[in-house]
């Protein structure tokens, strides 16, 4: 899905234990001690990740994918998960093909940015098994896992429109690149189509889908720069804020704790208050991937001897739970009866059809 590159929204959760890639002196990166339980190494179906920059703790999306393993662990308990972390993309490389020379039976990379040297590493490999969430490398070992995020921002947007007292709503994301972008494209188009059905006015800061140009805060890490954004967001009306951030988007919520209840948070990839639960009293909502479901369905089948296909792949919509609206939590009183019915019927509506939502990055 994106031949950019670039630095990747990643999800943090914490794992024990575990130590962080060689940068670029070529060593074996290290890795996670095979889950207690396994089976025995002959028998035991490896199922081994590379992390993605910031993380196997960054709350959203290298946490839920190392979620997915140990989940696919306890489906099928043969699977023996393990991961080592990125450091830097010059890490990406060494990390997979040391899985290639451990003879894992699942490789997995974590993010789209791996793209190209995933493409290049399976290639050379060709009887490995290879998998990548946010990419479609097309090579016929490598199995795709991609995600419809506009349409659950589209959903977002919608919300974030109907709850704003100020008329003004705000986006911004850590770099300028697909997996990025997608979220905001469908968060505009979705307050468009309140402004539409409502005949309001509510502004989008932030992002402006026909030029593709917005506020980027260049890190997925950043927490400062995210608190900084955020607050000139404020500062031009904003009252509801999505950062398409990782970490950074950590700074958002800090603002919104400290604006006595007048700033509010749609988070991404993870619910915010499972990933970042110190900050739950401010998301009025998440934008879901379900990576974790992604990956675990994808290491089972693996597991049991089924074909990972490179032809089909995987796409999480909003038919298939893939991406999604999170519940609203704190905010589930404060949320109008009659938004919420209109969120569901909007939801129906996108599944079928009848409501069309774009994105110059969806999944091809």
């Amino acid at each position: 899905m994106r031949p950019v590159r670039g630095k990747r929204i990643v999800a943090i959760l914490a794992a024990g234990g575990l130590t962080l890639a060689a940068a670029a002196c070529g060593e074996a990166p290290a890795e996670t001690p095979a889950a207690s339980g396994s089976s025995a190494a002959a028998a035991a179906y490896k199922a081994c990740m590379v992390t993605d920059l910031g993380g196997i703790d960054d709350k959203s999306f290298n946490a839920s994918a190392w979620a997915g393993l140990q989940a696919a662990q306890k489906e099928v308990s043969n699977v023996d998960p393990k991961y080592v972390a990125s450091s830097s993309e010059a890490d990406y490389e060494p990390g997979l093909r040391s899985y290639v020379s451990q003879s894992c039976n699942f490789i997995l990379a974590v993010g789209g940015l791996m793209g190209e040297v995933t493409t290049k590493v399976a290639k050379e490999s060709a009887t490995s098994q290879f998998a990548i969430v946010d990419s479609n490398s097309g090579n016929s070992n490598v199995f795709p896992m991609q995600f419809a995020t506009h349409q659950a921002s589209f959903l977002a947007g919608y919300l974030a429109a109907g709850y704003s007292k100020s008329g003004k709503v705000g986006t911004y994301g850590g770099l300028k690149i697909a997996p990025v972008t997608i979220f905001m494209d469908g968060f505009a188009d979705g307050v468009a189509h309140y402004n539409e059905v409502k005949g309001k006015k509510v502004e989008v800061l932030g992002w402006n889908k026909a030029s593709q140009n917005g506020t980027f805060a260049e890190s997925f890490i950043d927490q400062a720069k995210g608190k900084s954004v955020t607050e000139t967001l404020v500062s031009q009306g904003a009252d509801v804020i999505m950062p398409v951030a990782g970490g950074t988007g950590l700074g958002t919520a800090q603002v919104a704790k400290d604006s006595a209840g007048k700033v509010s948070v749609i988070w991404v990839d993870q619910d915010g208050c499972t990933s970042a639960a110190q900050y739950c009293d401010v998301f009025l909502s998440t934008v879901v991937k379900n990576i974790e479901e992604a990956v675990k369905e994808a290491v089972v089948k693996g597991a049991k001897g089924e074909s990972l296909s490179a032809t089909t792949g995987y796409v999480g919509d909003l038919s298939n739970d893939g991406v999604s609206l999170a519940e609203f939590h704190s905010f589930d009183s404060k949320v109008d009866a009659a938004l919420k019915t209109e969120l569901e019927t909007l939801k129906a509506d996108v599944i079928s059809g009848k409501v069309k939502v774009e994105s110059a990055s969806a999944p091809k």
